[in-house]
């Protein structure tokens, strides 16, 4: 079984070939925010957070290329992070940080593609978010507002989230000001859509479960996943809260499709069982993503 296991064992992905498609991901991520911006955001003023916010602001305001502003503000900040935060950003999201305005910039003469601003906000915030996530999944960042609520988070101590929350919702709040309330309103809708798209890239359509089941039928159980689903499990070690007894806890992680398969095999086996079922957006391992 051993020899098996290491026969369909997908080896490691060469840390040279790793570098370039993880560049590769900066780059074509970072082209897509921009090209979401100029086609679907800028020509509707949605200023739906981050420095590209501010940009479509400044470009209302006082007519500045948003690309220039976009590296005037990102440069900062990124030098900022190292000096305070004292952390390695790393070359990627420095390459992030340079070539989105540089793409900005590139595709500033292209046509808007709608000039409804529900569409806009709602196509703009998905095209922002693929391209950010591609860029996250390259494992860096495009800088910006996230490295100034960094900064905010390590002298308040603030939650990292509500740092970027109070930013987006500042520039949001300036954009209802500067342009309507209806603006802002829209501003909202981009960030949603640019907040869900994040997490499709990341995580993919498709989630799991990861189910827990309490039964006095252990053994019996376990067998039956093993037969009837083909999925490994887990045998943890609990305590009822009120009996204080200790009892044993199978844990089992299936695809979506299997859930109905699992629950209805464990309550065929004992149906007395207390099932728990969580997602789990994340699973890697055999049987589901390898990396």
């Amino acid at each position: 079984m051993m020899m098996m296991a290491k026969k369909y064992r997908r080896e490691p992905m060469p840390p040279l070939l790793r570098n370039v498609i993880e560049y590769a991901l900066v780059i074509i991520g970072s082209f897509f925010v921009a090209l979401a911006f100029n086609v679907f955001l800028l020509p509707n003023n949605i200023a739906s957070g981050g420095v590209a916010g501010i940009s479509t602001i400044t470009k209302a305001v006082f007519g500045w290329e948003p690309g220039i502003v976009q590296w005037v503000l990102n440069i900062p900040l990124f030098l900022t992070g190292l000096l305070i935060l004292g952390k390695n950003f790393g070359v990627k999201s420095l390459v992030g940080t340079l070539v989105l305005p540089f793409f900005v910039l590139m595709t500033s003469d292209l046509e808007p593609a709608s000039a409804d601003p529900l569409l806009g906000a709602i196509f703009g915030g998905m095209g922002v978010g693929l391209g950010l996530g591609i860029v996250f999944r390259g494992r860096a960042s495009t800088g910006g507002i996230d490295l100034a609520a960094q900064v905010i988070h390590k002298f308040t101590h603030l939650p990292l989230g509500i740092c970027v929350a109070m930013l987006d919702g500042m520039i949001v709040l300036t954009s209802a000001l500067v342009f309507s309330v209806e603006a802002g309103l829209y501003a909202l809708i981009g960030l949603f859509a640019t907040s869900r798209t994040i997490d499709i890239v990341q995580v993919g359509f498709n989630t799991s479960k990861n189910v827990m089941i309490i039964t006095e039928e252990i053994e019996d159980v376990r067998n039956a996943i093993f037969k009837e689903i083909d999925r490994g499990v887990t045998v943890l070690n609990g305590a009822g809260g009120y009996t204080e007894q200790e009892r044993r806890v199978v844990m089992c992680v299936v695809q979506q499709n299997e859930f109905t398969k699992l629950t209805q095999t464990v309550k065929r086996v004992d149906p007395g069982a207390f099932v728990v079922a969580m997602n789990a957006t994340e699973v890697l391992g055999e049987g589901f993503k390898t990396s």
